[in-house]
């Protein structure tokens, strides 16, 4: 297992956009994310997903908050979708984003999505959809793997170890055993990459590649912190990056801005959203 420092990243640089390119060079971000309940989750992923170098946005999210977020979020193309009765969104919706997605250089599903029957059915229906697209997975959308044995081709799952548990039918407890084992065998059984987060994130390829991130920054363990880092790596796939590549930098970025905001203010109360600026300086120094 590779250790993931700057070292390792210096011999394993991004896709740089030329001195002439374009928003379309640096590569279309979809992010299928929020509701009515968690609409946040979407505004920070789809920040994120920018702030990363990813070029154009479009989010696509629950009906009954998409003029707040196209408020919010006035860099991105938002697209209402129907509901379920439990706030979740219905597969049927899928087909308003068949133009968007053919276009889409990367996907992001799952921050703050609801009703996970609902999801699964949506996240199913999207991924046919996606032939040859990057796609990252994170929270509610994860749930799809208890009814898809094996991915036609590789995504990137996102899970914590409370989410590991769910999805491998371990305890939590179990997971914190036995984390890269668990990371490996989930990659390997559903053709995914896997990044399962925690004090110590393990990245497992299908392939067998493996790294191993340490960090000690508590107060990365904050809400909507998880959804900023499935939109980091989500813009660096948009740019060009292989899903393990995009994991392991989106990862190590992650870090380092969580790192220089405990610097300044504490190892405690920084917020999800603080990380947002801090990703373009990071990205920069590095």
């Amino acid at each position: 297992m590779q250790t993931l420092d700057r070292l390792a990243l210096r011999d394993w640089p991004l896709p740089q956009p030329g001195d002439g390119s374009d928003k379309e060079d640096r590569g279309q971000v979809l992010v299928v994310a929020g509701s009515r309940e968690i609409p946040g989750a979407a505004l920070l992923s789809a920040t994120a997903a920018l702030r990363a170098g990813a070029g154009k946005l479009t989010i696509a999210t629950a009906q009954s908050v998409a003029p707040g977020l196209a408020l919010l979020m006035p860099e991105a193309r938002v697209i209402g979708l129907p509901e379920s009765p439990a706030g979740g969104l219905l597969a049927s919706g899928v087909e308003q984003l068949a133009p968007c997605a053919q276009r889409c250089s990367a996907v992001l599903a799952g921050p703050g999505l609801l009703d996970s029957e609902a999801s699964c059915d949506f996240v199913e229906r999207l991924l046919r959809q996606l032939a040859g697209i990057p796609v990252v997975l994170d929270a509610l959308a994860m749930d799809v793997v208890l009814q898809t044995p094996r991915f036609d081709q590789p995504v990137l799952l996102t899970p914590h170890a409370g989410e590991m548990a769910h999805l491998s039918g371990q305890s939590k407890d179990d997971v914190k055993a036995d984390a890269p084992a668990l990371a490996l065998a989930m990659a390997v059984k559903h053709n995914a990459v896997v990044a399962l987060k925690g004090p110590t994130t393990f990245i497992m390829s299908p392939e067998g590649e493996s790294w191993r991130h340490v960090s000690d920054n508590a107060g990365l363990g904050t809400s909507g912190s998880g959804d900023v880092l499935a939109g980091i790596v989500t813009g660096l796939a948009a740019r060009g990056a292989p899903l393990v590549q995009a994991a392991a930098w989106g990862v190590f970025l992650h870090a380092l801005a969580g790192q220089r905001l405990a610097e300044r203010h504490g190892r405690l109360g920084f917020l999800a959203r603080e990380i947002l600026k801090e990703i373009p300086s990071v990205m920069r120094d590095l």
